[in-house]
Order: structure tokens, then C-alpha cells, then sequence
């Protein structure tokens, strides 16, 4: 095999290519696999290839034929990949869901579902039958892990290890390959229907030579995402194609368990979602030297605050440190990103402009982006503000189950992002906010950044629209009490805003891929809200 070939377009052959090339890279992990609990955590290209055979194997002696859908309901790990590369493999589609989902909300997700075969971790099924919703009741359960109760419903995982292995039955790259959700930041996750084409759609920018970006061979990186994301299946694309030195997977987020990993091993590129980012700050600050190797970050999933990134960048020992700002979707993959120095994010920091919410230009090539006046859908004029549509070969084929909804976002070929935003004179798009949580004159992402800068201890900071009301902070610290004197100056130069409300990290609901849950939120901490949220482009 060519070194330089490029990956094939279905995942269910993916882990074998990589075991063929001559040049591949190995997994370290932050905890076995909760489908290989004895297999430790140290795999090279091989070792996941037959793994993935092997599941293969377990899930066709499960029943799962050509054509049928599963549900892969578990913690975040890279398992929920190898798990639908398996099903894909035979010819089926897994629907990858994070365990992290309401029981309500993983109930309405598998009815749309109706898979043949759920496979779910113990605890996860139990702790839903505990809220009285049973989800046993769609197909085979096969469980994953010990079961507390001796009477939970289903069959071990184990059972089938040893099964046949059967031989490839891939689909046509025009057919449904996988199938992952939305973050559910307003309500229940929808379930987003990729192939095997529109993924490689996704896929094909980081499959470019981009100088700096993709990682090289003597790269070591870490990675803390929401591995059951369409945004995972790219990144493993990816990274098997590129084969950095070593990938450390850092599933659980828990600061001990990635100061593990890095302990082991120092990375020199770093990829993690936002809030999981701002999960570490207290670790990066406590141990810079873990990150002093890092010549890359790259955030995914959400905005990004330059109050998270700025210690990070400064713990780097390295000159040219960047940070790689990207923006998308789970419908639509990649649309947009920027790169951002040391010097940049420290420059603006407690300034009124202490944001990166300039994301740069729509990839070209790849993605087509234009902004509208959200009720008559004209296109507006340059830095007015609007929503912004896109569209490119890498967009999604349907919510399953709700294909309402899918050709509702859909007009003449652009899709509709839901999100707000403005194009500068240089054609870049500057991210505002939500549709959902705009607030009318202003960025609340933007204030967002500031206060999180300013505010000392600051955790988290979240700002409620109100209408044309003034919006409502709320406010995490790590400990002690927000003074007035310190809430007056933090405020300084920014638009007014009503008092703010404090909230214990814990308590904050989060989605899967850790953001935040706005509209519950709302709920949480305004009881008489009557807010007439935008809702129209959910």
C-alpha cells in the first residue's frame, strides 16, 4: 500500500487500511475500553483493526444484519467509533449516543430509531428504569459492564466475545453510513444522518497539507472530544492518514485523568472542546509544564473565549504557538476557521473586544456561506448582521425521523445554521451568537469573554436574553462571593445588564459535548421568564 493513499470513504474498512500502511500511529488511552474492559490501554494499528473485526463479529451473533440500525448508548470513549465501524462493516448503521442524554430524551431518540440491537451501558439502563423510563424496550439490549441489579434486562457484551468473524458487506458511499446527534442544547438531540460521501465531504479539509495544522510525525496528540460526534469520525480519518507519533485519549474530560495521560506523555498538539477546556484551567495552572510542548491547539464544538485559551497559550514553550478556532456543525461538518497567536489573545485581554468570535473565512473549496435577513431570507449588506446559511458536499441527508424538520432548514440548497453573524470587508465571518440566545444590539458571547476575563475565580459566565430587557448574567467562581465593587468594574464599557446570578458549576446543565443547556438554564434560575425565545431555526 501507498504511504500517501488516501483513507478509504467508509469507516467499516478504515481501521484495516490503517493496519496496512506502512506508516501507522497507536491509541493510548485514559482508561480501557468499555468494550475491551481487560485489553488495557496501549493499542497500536493491529490491535484496533482486530478489535474492530471482532466487534464485527459480536454484533452479527447479536442478530444485526445488512440494513439494520443499532444504538450505541455509552460514556464518551473512542469505542463508540470502533463500535459503528463494526456495524458498518456488516452492512449495518449505528446511531453513536452519548450516555450524558436525559433518560427522556434517550427514550424519544430510540423511538426514532427503532433499532434491532441496543447496545447500552448497564448503568445507563438502570439509572433510566430508576426515572421510570425503560429503554430495553427497543430490540436486543446488550449490556456493557456489571449490572448493580441481577435482574436488568439484557445480555453481557461479553457472550459473544469469540464469535465468527464475518466478512465484509459494505454499503454504497451514497447510503446511510452513521448516524450521530445534536448537542440538544434546547431540547431533545436530533439524530443526524451522514453517508459514507458527505462525511468524506467533512473530511477532505483535514486531509490537506495545511502547514502547521495537521499533525506530523512527531507529533504526540491529545484529544478530548465527544467521540460519538460526527466531528470524531473526520478526526479519525485524519489522524490515521497523517499517523502522529502517538494519539492519548482523554474520554472521561476529568482533569486527574488527562494529568495521567500527560504524565506519560507530553503532547504537542491538543484538540478538546471549549467548556472541557475551561474544565482543565485550574490543572494548566497548577502544572503548566504538562502543556510547555504544545505548538497547537484546536478547539471544536463551540465559541471559545479567550479567557480559557490565554493560559494555555502561555504555558506553551514554544515560539510560534498557535490556536486553531473552528467553526461548524454536526449537519454540515467544517464551515469556517481561524488561527490565532500568544500575542493576539494576550494584546486584547480585559479589553471590551477580548472575543474570538472572528472565525475567519468559509473554507474555500469546500464550503459556500452567505448571510440573511432572517425573515425575508435577502441577502444583507456587508457587516450587517444576520443568519447565516451554508452549503457544501458534506451536508448531512436527513434527521431521522423528523425529515420535516430537515427540509424545513433547507432553501434552494443552503442550510440554514441557526446561527447569527456578520462578513467584515475581508469576507470573514464574525460569529455574534445563537438565533436562539441573540441579543438585539449586542454579541452575548462577546460580553461573555470579557466577563470571564475580568471576573477573578470566574468559572463560567452565561448571558439570558431578555427580550429588550437587559439580559442576565449568570455567574460560576471557583469559590467566595461576587462582590458589588468587583461586578461594577468587571462591567466597565459594556452594554447594561441586569444583576447578576450565581451558580455552582455542578449545577449547570450541560449537553454531551459540554455545552451549555441555555433554555433549561432559563428555567433553572428564571422562574417567571416569559422571554419569546427565537425559535424558528432550532
Amino acid at each position: 500500500m501507498k504511504r500517501n493513499s488516501k483513507p478509504p470513504k467508509n469507516i467499516g474498512v478504515l481501521f484495516d487500511w490503517h493496519a496496512e500502511k506502512t506508516r501507522s500511529t497507536s491509541l493510548y488511552l485514559d482508561r480501557p475500553f468499555d468494550i475491551a474492559p481487560s485489553g488495557g490501554v496501549d493499542y497500536d494499528a493491529a490491535a484496533l483493526a482486530g478489535l474492530v473485526a471482532d466487534a464485527s463479529g459480536w454484533l452479527y451473533a447479536a442478530g444485526v444484519r445488512r440494513g439494520d440500525r443499532i444504538a450505541v448508548i455509552k460514556d464518551n470513549h473512542f469505542d463508540v467509533i470502533m463500535l459503528s465501524a463494526a456495524a458498518t462493516r456488516i452492512g449495518a448503521i449505528a446511531a453513536t449516543i452519548s450516555a450524558a442524554n436525559r433518560p427522556a430524551h434517550l427514550f424519544e431518540m430510540l423511538q426514532r430509531l427503532q433499532p434491532v440491537v441496543t447496545v447500552i451501558s448497564a448503568r445507563t439502563l438502570e439509572a433510566a428504569a430508576r426515572d421510570g423510563v425503560d429503554l430495553s424496550a427497543f430490540g436486543r439490549t446488550i449490556l456493557l459492564g456489571e449490572a448493580a441489579d441481577d435482574s436488568t434486562a439484557g445480555t453481557p457484551l461479553e457472550q459473544f466475545y469469540g464469535s465468527p468473524i464475518p466478512k465484509p458487506d459494505l454499503r454504497p458511499d451514497s447510503e446511510p453510513m452513521m448516524i450521530t446527534h445534536t448537542s440538544g442544547t434546547t431540547s431533545t438531540p436530533k439524530l443526524v444522518v451522514h453517508t459514507a460521501e458527505t462525511n468524506w465531504g467533512a473530511a477532505r479539509l483535514e486531509l490537506l497539507p495545511l502547514p502547521g495544522v495537521v499533525n506530523r510525525r512527531d507529533d504526540v496528540c491529545l484529544c478530548s472530544i465527544a467521540f460519538g460526534h460526527s466531528r470524531a469520525y473526520t478526526w479519525a480519518m485524519a489522524q490515521f492518514y497523517w499517523a502522529p507519533q502517538r494519539l492519548l485519549i482523554g474520554g472521561t474530560h476529568d482533569p486527574k485523568d488527562i494529568e495521567g495521560l500527560l504524565e506519560f506523555q507530553r503532547p504537542t498538539t491538543v484538540e478538546a472542546m471549549p467548556n472541557v477546556f475551561q474544565h482543565w484551567v485550574p490543572l494548566v495552572r497548577r502544572r503548566p509544564e504538562l502543556f510547555a510542548r504544545v505548538r497547537y491547539y484546536l478547539n471544536t464544538f463551540d465559541m471559545m473565549h479567550p479567557a480559557i485559551a490565554r493560559p494555555f497559550m502561555n504555558a506553551s514553550r514554544r515560539r510560534g504557538v498557535i490556536w486553531g478556532h473552528s467553526w461548524g456543525q454536526s449537519e454540515v461538518g467544517p464551515i469556517a476557521g481561524t488561527a490565532y497567536t500568544r500575542r493576539m489573545v494576550n494584546k486584547i485581554a480585559g479589553s471590551v473586544n477580548d472575543n474570538m468570535n472572528n472565525m475567519g473565512w468559509a473554507w474555500p473549496g469546500l464550503m459556500k456561506v452567505k448571510i440573511v435577513d432572517p425573515k425575508t431570507f435577502a441577502p444583507v449588506r456587508q457587516g450587517e448582521t444576520g443568519v447565516v446559511l451554508t452549503r457544501g458536499k458534506s451536508l448531512f441527508v436527513d434527521y431521522l425521523g423528523e425529515t420535516d424538520r430537515y427540509e424545513a432548514k433547507k432553501t434552494a440548497g443552503w442550510w440554514n445554521t441557526g446561527d447569527v453573524g456578520y462578513q467584515d470587508r475581508l469576507g470573514r465571518i464574525h460569529f455574534v451568537d445563537r438565533a436562539l440566545d441573540s441579543i438585539p444590539g449586542s454579541s452575548a458571547t462577546e460580553i461573555e469573554g470579557v466577563l470571564l476575563e475580568r471576573l477573578e475565580g470566574a468559572r463560567e459566565v452565561v448571558l439570558l436574553s431578555r427580550g429588550d430587557r437587559p439580559p442576565v448574567p449568570v455567574v460560576c467562581l471557583d469559590s467566595g462571593t461576587l462582590s458589588d465593587e468587583a461586578w461594577n468594574a468587571a462591567c466597565a464599557g459594556l452594554p447594561p445588564m441586569a444583576d447578576p446570578i450565581s451558580v455552582e458549576w455542578v449545577a449547570m446543565p450541560r449537553t454531551s459535548t459540554w455545552k451549555i443547556r441555555r433554555k433549561e438554564l432559563r428555567e433553572l434560575v428564571l422562574a417567571d421568564d416569559d422571554t419569546e425565545l427565537e425559535e424558528r431555526f432550532t
